[in-house]
């Protein structure tokens, strides 16, 4: 795989996906006992907004550099705007360094939870081994993070969320990818809570893996997506989405909350969409 996220790192996606998982993971953490974070595909963990691939596409700057200022914002994109600024505390206001998912995570971890973190790309898996030497709570392994779901899942914990957020270098057959993945995770820890990040370019490509869950009756499965393009272009990334199995309770009216806000700082033109929808129910 030749995917770098350095190149998009703090996007309009990784916003809506990270304001979620910061949701999650606070919710996981309402109650004493320990949990297990899960990443199957964690980069390198922090980024260079500075550097030479998200200066060549400023992707940041309609991103999270837009909420830096904003007001009103919901209680989930505070905690995350927090956690970004305190990287880049000598200047919070311009941005330096931006987190991935596995070191959003680290931040929000207490010292009885644990992370498994894993990345296929050696140099990015070599990356992601240094951030955390020395941390106890984490352990990275530079390998598929797919096959590793099937092999490490359940955690010792028996509580935890597992983040799938692949590259979709793949295209369509990432879904499908995913939806193996899943499977064999789902068998072997029905209990757990899985959050599913997509790209949105067309709604006909997604359409069949939203449906996937309700034909193989996965119940507890909410979905929230957020378009800034109208979703009739290939070639260009219109939209994500999170399919989130077995959410916590009432995670849909946070995410009622966050979308719109969402939606009104990250407009990049007249059109914009969000839902919330249960796919399946109980």
């Amino acid at each position: 795989m030749n995917y770098r996220h350095a190149f998009h790192a703090g996007n309009f996606a990784d916003v809506f996906k990270h304001a979620i998982l910061v949701g999650l993971l606070e919710a996981l953490k309402a109650k004493q006992t320990p949990f297990c974070y899960f990443d199957s595909h964690a980069g390198s963990g922090r980024y260079d907004l500075h550097g030479e691939e998200a200066r060549k596409t400023g992707e940041h700057e309609n991103g999270v550099l837009r909420l830096l200022a904003a007001t009103r914002l919901s209680s989930q994109l505070h905690i995350y705007l927090n956690l970004v600024r305190a990287l880049n505390a000598s200047k919070p206001q311009e941005l330096h360094v931006y987190p991935g998912s596995p070191l959003i995570a680290s931040l929000l971890l207490r010292e009885q939870d644990r992370a498994v973190l894993c990345e296929l790309q050696p140099d990015e898996a070599a990356k992601l081994k240094r951030l955390f030497a020395g941390d106890a709570r984490i352990g990275v392994h530079q390998r598929n993070g797919y096959s590793a779901m099937s092999a490490l899942l359940p955690p010792q914990e028996r509580r935890g969320l597992v983040l799938i957020d692949p590259p979709f270098e793949m295209q369509d057959d990432e879904f499908r990818a995913i939806e193996v993945a899943f499977t064999a995770a789902y068998a072997r820890w029905p209990s757990g809570m899985y959050a599913i990040w997509y790209p949105i370019k067309l709604h006909q490509h997604t359409l069949p893996f939203q449906r996937w869950f309700a034909r193989h009756r996965i119940p507890k499965v909410l979905c929230a997506e957020l378009l800034l393009h109208p979703d009739n272009s290939a070639l260009r990334l219109n939209g994500c989405g999170m399919i989130i199995v077995n959410p916590p309770w009432k995670f849909e009216r946070q995410l009622e909350e966050l979308l719109p806000s969402l939606r009104e700082h990250l407009a990049q033109g007249r059109f914009g969409q969000h839902r919330v929808d249960w796919l399946t129910a109980e």
